[in-house]
């Protein structure tokens, strides 16, 4: 332990740096933890002492970090994320921990949400908070232990679990697909999925046509859309096989799933045993197992 302590700087230094690095400003930073100027800068020089070098570049006005500062910074900031969620997890629930998990909506209404209440029976002193998000997470920004993203599983600073790859079936009003072939009717396209179509046409053999398709943000408006005619429509099987009813929607003859990713949980780096989050996890691929 005493040569552990080394490497480990006081608190209050570690905070007075993550403030200064985020407003480039002694001042402010001064002004958010409600300390001098001086204090602040004493503790910035106490850390750079420790660390063996400067971690900021001084100008007349700001500060900026040094290579390594920015490196150092990144690090800092999720260590004391942790802390807090830590603290916060301790004050509002200590007989089981908090976990905060931020979901892909479709996702997180269509399949997670009615398979968790098994997790709660299963785990009662765990408090799940649950948000959505369509693009990645920063966790050294936001308060979240976890999330469910959709990719290639290459994110940086995280740590990952693969549940399933997403495959994409292409569906429409039966009355629809009655009027032309799949290469001149209309589509719907996801927003945060632009290459789905082109990949779609390649898998079938076929050429994409030139004409743009109708963009929406969420697959929920996709399929209301979908089954009132609008267009032919690339969707999640998990999400759509229970619509398909020959009625409302049909798939398209003949036409091969494609996948263009694959869902993933992850978490920051070396925050794996989180017991809340590991709980989770173990929960989660026992449930992917069977997933439709």
């Amino acid at each position: 332990m005493t040569a552990s302590r080394r490497f480990t700087p006081p608190l209050s230094s570690l905070t007075a740096f993550e403030a200064v690095a985020r407003h480039g400003s002694v001042t402010d930073a001064a002004r958010e933890l409600d300390l001098t100027q001086s204090a602040v800068s004493r503790q910035i020089q106490k850390l750079e002492n420790q660390v063996g070098g400067p971690l900021f570049e001084r100008d007349r006005k700001r500060l900026h970090l040094t290579a390594q500062g920015e490196t150092y910074a990144h690090e800092i900031r999720v260590a004391l994320r942790q802390i807090q969620n830590a603290t916060i997890a301790l004050q509002t629930n200590p007989d089981g921990g908090v976990l905060n998990l931020a979901s892909l909506p479709s996702f997180g209404t269509h399949w997670l949400a009615p398979r968790l209440p098994d997790f709660l029976r299963s785990h009662p002193g765990i408090t799940l908070n649950m948000s959505t998000r369509f693009l990645p997470v920063d966790f050294s920004k936001e308060n979240v232990h976890a999330a469910i993203q959709h990719g290639q599983g290459a994110w940086p600073h995280v740590e990952a679990v693969k549940l399933w790859d997403e495959q994409m079936l292409a569906v429409a009003a039966p009355e629809l697909l009655q009027s032309a072939d799949v290469t001149s009717l209309p589509r719907l396209q996801l927003e945060t999925r632009p290459q789905a179509w082109g990949d779609w046409f390649t898998a079938q053999g076929l050429p994409e046509p030139g004409r743009p398709a109708m963009v929406v943000d969420q697959f929920g408006t996709m399929l209301r859309a979908a089954q009132a005619g609008l267009g032919v429509a690339l969707m999640p099987d998990y999400l759509v096989a229970q619509n398909i009813d020959g009625e409302s929607l049909v798939a398209v003859p003949g036409a091969a799933p494609v996948s263009i990713g694959a869902y993933y949980l992850v978490w920051p780096e070396n925050a794996g045993d989180y017991p809340a989050l590991a709980a989770f996890r173990d929960w989660l691929r026992v449930a992917c197992a069977d997933r439709l």
